[in-house]
């Protein structure tokens, strides 16, 4: 299971439901690009039999330029295998970069949130919720092996604990384009 600090709410729920009810262990991933990376390489070596990819933020990384990129090739390991695969939008309101002072010029009038001296978090536009959106439905339909173990589940009320009602990074209209962007493209 893929986790970041705006999604471990979710992630705990669901991890104590999974050990409570089933004899199984729960590894969890810190969706800062090496733990992406570290999900896809076990998948790829065939040492996890399902993944709950409910933190998919490294996409916006990689789309965007920030930090926490898991690179390109994001999400294909578990679509490849055919194992059974659950994909969230977990923290896709943000793209993560460094200290406020080394956000990149061209993004310096955007929503942003300093969340400690070195990790400044940028709010996702509507557009790059559909580039998100888009990324997601092309790895699917170029990569699942078996699309009946494929699930993609949309978050209602916010895509992270900061994109809820009355939180800094609350914009319906973004993740209602990246849910319907989804949606369409895996009709």
């Amino acid at each position: 299971i893929t986790m970041f600090g705006v999604t471990t709410p979710c992630v705990d729920q669901i991890r104590k439901y999974l050990t409570e009810k089933y004899s199984v262990e729960v590894y969890v991933f810190h969706a800062t690009g090496h733990g992406g990376k570290a999900l896809e390489r076990l998948v790829d070596e065939g040492r996890l039999n399902a993944v709950l990819d409910v933190t998919t933020t490294e996409i916006c990384d990689h789309l965007m330029g920030g930090n926490m990129s898991a690179g390109p090739n994001r999400l294909e390991a578990a679509l490849k295998r055919g194992i059974p695969n659950v994909l969230s939008l977990g923290a896709t309101d943000m793209v993560n970069f460094g200290a406020l002072s080394a956000i990149p010029p061209h993004f310096r009038d955007r929503k942003l949130l300093e969340h400690n001296p070195m990790v400044t978090l940028m709010r996702t536009t509507k557009e790059e919720c559909r580039m998100i959106g888009e990324f997601i439905v092309e790895k699917i339909k170029t990569y699942a092996k078996d699309p009946e173990k494929v699930e993609v589940w949309l978050p209602r009320g916010g895509v992270s604990i900061i994109a809820k009602p009355g939180q800094i990074f609350e914009d319906d209209e973004a993740d209602t384009l990246l849910a319907e962007t989804i949606k369409e493209g895996l009709k």
